[in-house]
């Protein structure tokens, strides 16, 4: 019997951590684009829609908040390398590690062409 409890106690702490692993994931992928105060200071709320704001709010957690690049490509001058129908296609449909969907719609085209404009001078 005692035998019987330990194997089923040990089972009991493996789902135990194989469920705060999920939790913990789903934060972590929730982290790239959710808009936390860390990434810019006040500017996180895009409620009007404005370009610089919503892709402070989403992309900045893995695009750095200077754009820089961090655990995603720099893309301070990305629109020296794609056009702004790249840009959109790569924003719907992600890319490598980018999630798609992160911004949709109208947002996503105000973002894009806000970054297409982003060019070496």
């Amino acid at each position: 019997m005692e035998e019987e409890c330990a194997q089923e106690g040990g089972l009991r702490v493996k789902k135990w951590c194989a469920a705060l692993a999920a939790v913990l994931l789903a934060a972590g992928l929730a982290a790239c684009g959710n808009g936390s105060p860390s990434s810019g200071g006040g500017k996180n709320t895009a409620s009007g829609g404005d370009a610089e704001k919503l892709a402070d709010q989403k992309c900045s957690a893995c695009h750095g908040d200077q754009l820089q690049g961090d655990v995603g490509p720099n893309l301070q001058h990305i629109g020296s390398k794609l056009s702004e129908k790249q840009i959109l296609n790569v924003i719907e449909n992600g890319k490598g590690d980018m999630p798609k969907g992160l911004l949709k719609g109208d947002d996503a085209q105000k973002v894009a062409k806000w970054l297409s404009k982003k060019k070496i001078e």
